[in-house]
């Protein structure tokens, strides 16, 4: 397991003691403290657990070596990891969005105000929880990290709408019972929102979507340090879990022999995964300079 995945991984405990910590302490204050929303909450919180769950053990099936089945690795079960967190996210905002909507029609008692006090230390914690996982989602380039980091956010905003609706209902006083309602099927929308979001990056990367140009010019200034590459051309990029593989097109003298060629293609390819460690395969294409090749 390398240093990217051991960090996603001890990530991903954190995220898992969390949601644990916190679905508990919600499920209870919304039992006792008379709110839906706090209830909502925990079970979104609940599907969190799970969808960690799935990404940790997404995490060290992609960490698996390449093999004669899989020469490229076993990366791209991050994306398909990401699919079923978003599932779990779209069936916990339908939930919400349900038992919400029922609530609102059934005359019920109004929250205790003790629940504004959880609510306010779980959004902070939340919100920290997101930055923390999203930085590291980053640093390992791990497509599933950053679907359990916005699982936080999602997480934080059911806990602001909560607040919102528990508020308005307190201040309100009777009548304004199912604030705490509205707040709940509200955030069952940003929930799905989110859901989309996690979603499409995660689509690309299945359909070897180009999202790269950064990558892309990276590769380009420091094939050029390397000598007897004169220019790049054509240069293809698939991400597949943490790692992303490269296709590249390198001009060299058009006088060079085979091996010569051969030698200065394999120096770029060791150079390119030394300077950028999250690269994976590196294939160089090597095409002789000529009149059509601007260097």
């Amino acid at each position: 397991m390398n240093q990217h995945t051991e960090t996603a991984v001890k990530t991903t405990y954190f995220s898992i003691a969390g949601n644990t910590t916190l679905a508990l302490i919600k499920g209870l204050a919304g039992i006792f403290g008379n709110s839906y929303a706090l209830i909502a909450d925990a079970i979104e919180s609940t599907t969190d657990i799970f969808a960690s769950l799935l990404v940790l053990l997404g995490l060290k099936y992609a960490s698996r070596p390449a093999d004669e089945n899989h020469p490229y690795g076993h990366g791209r079960i991050e994306p398909l990891v990401t699919f079923i967190v978003v599932a779990f996210l779209v069936i916990s905002a339908s939930i919400i969005a349900y038992e919400s909507i029922d609530n609102i029609s059934t005359p019920h008692a109004l929250p205790k105000p003790f629940t504004l006090f959880i609510l306010g230390a779980i959004i902070i914690w939340k919100e920290i929880s997101f930055r923390i996982v999203l930085k590291k989602s980053k640093e390992t380039h791990s497509s599933s990290l950053k679907a359990d980091a916005w699982h936080h956010r999602s997480d934080a905003i059911t806990s602001v709408a909560a607040f919102i609706g528990i508020s308005i209902a307190l201040y309100m006083g009777p009548g304004y019972e199912a604030a705490d309602d509205w707040a709940a099927l509200f955030a069952s929308g940003f929930i799905l929102y989110n859901s989309y979001l996690i979603f499409r990056p995660a689509l690309g990367e299945i359909m070897d979507e180009h999202f790269y140009d950064d990558l892309v010019e990276e590769i380009r200034i420091e094939s050029q340090k390397v000598p007897g590459i004169l220019d790049t051309e054509k240069c293809f990029i698939r991400k597949a879990g943490m790692k992303y593989h490269v296709d590249l097109h390198a001009i060299v003298n058009g006088d060079l022999t085979v091996k010569q060629g051969h030698d200065i293609a394999h120096l770029l390819k060791d150079t390119l995964r030394n300077e950028i460690p999250q690269l994976g395969h590196v294939l160089i294409h090597i095409e002789p300079h000529n009149d059509d090749h601007h260097v």
